[in-house]
């Protein structure tokens, strides 16, 4: 696998990121996973501006402009031989760079940027969900950014598997419905769609902002609300959404099955043209 660091295309096995990075040591960074589709890199221009905004709560100067990360993109895509995939995982990873022992911010800082990329498998049909412990913080500064440290959601996925389902829903400190271990939820009340509030507990997915505008152009009825724990049990349906995969239906939650609801395909088929317009649009 080749991959770009700094400005350089080089075998994985082969590159070196400096072991006083503080993004390996103190997860002091960013990142943004995108899709790419037969070379096109899905929705671009949201994620730097996401990219973009986290750089600057965080003070992290990103030292590529959105022109050249795309260009160094569909230079790592061809030269991994990736180009015409259908489906491929592009990350992007943003750190302060190095620096010294402690937590003060280096004076000069040198930020690393690394891209790299891989073939993505198909959605999954759907998934199980299990409550879990860990909970979001709406209080973190971190909450609503694509920031490194994602021990949370690790933790939380992993409670979820010895559960015996695929994902977490994790809740707020408030005890509403967050999302799932890296995915926004939303769930259908009759034919009414309802995803959590932002109050900073929830990452502001790029698939979940495609949404809240595609619905209403389709017929469906969409709220941005709190959701308790029993009002999503007790939904018509529900489905997690992120930038890999989608939109992927939710079969079970602690063990009990949660219906299928028909507008779920339709409103995925609407974001499928989406991608495609996007993509013609050069988007």
């Amino acid at each position: 696998m080749k991959l770009w660091l700094n400005g350089k295309i080089a075998d994985a096995h082969e590159t070196r990121i400096d072991p006083t990075d503080r993004g390996f040591l103190l997860g002091d960074g960013l990142f943004e996973t995108m899709l790419v589709r037969r070379g096109h890199v899905a929705l671009f221009e949201e994620h730097m501006i996401r990219l973009m905004k986290g750089a600057e709560v965080t003070g992290i100067h990103l030292p590529c402009a959105p022109d050249e990360i795309e260009a160094a993109c569909d230079d790592l895509l061809e030269a991994n031989g990736l180009a015409d995939a259908p489906r491929v995982a592009l990350r992007l990873t943003l750190t302060r760079g190095t620096g010294p022992r402690g937590l003060a911010l280096p004076p000069e800082p040198k930020p690393t940027v690394l891209l790299t990329c891989a073939v993505s498998a198909a959605p999954p049909e759907h998934l199980s969900l299990a409550s879990v412990a860990p909970r979001r913080n709406p209080w973190s500064p971190s909450a609503r950014l694509k920031a490194l440290p994602y021990l949370d959601n690790v933790l939380a996925k992993e409670e979820a598997r010895e559960k015996g389902a695929e994902d977490a829903v994790m809740l707020d400190t408030g005890g509403n419905i967050a999302c799932a271990s890296a995915a926004n939820i939303f769930i259908w009340e009759g034919d009414r769609l309802v995803t959590p509030a932002d109050r900073g507990a929830i990452l502001p997915g790029i698939t979940r902002a495609a949404l809240l505008e595609l619905a209403p152009g389709i017929g469906i009825e969409v709220a941005e609300e709190d959701i308790a724990p029993e009002r999503l049990a007790r939904a018509e349906g529900a489905f997690l959404t992120n930038s890999l995969m989608g939109l992927v239906p939710v079969s079970r939650l602690d063990g009990n099955e949660l219906p299928a609801h028909p507008l779920t395909a339709r409103l995925a088929a609407a974001y499928e043209l989406f991608l495609d317009a996007a993509a013609e649009n050069g988007n």
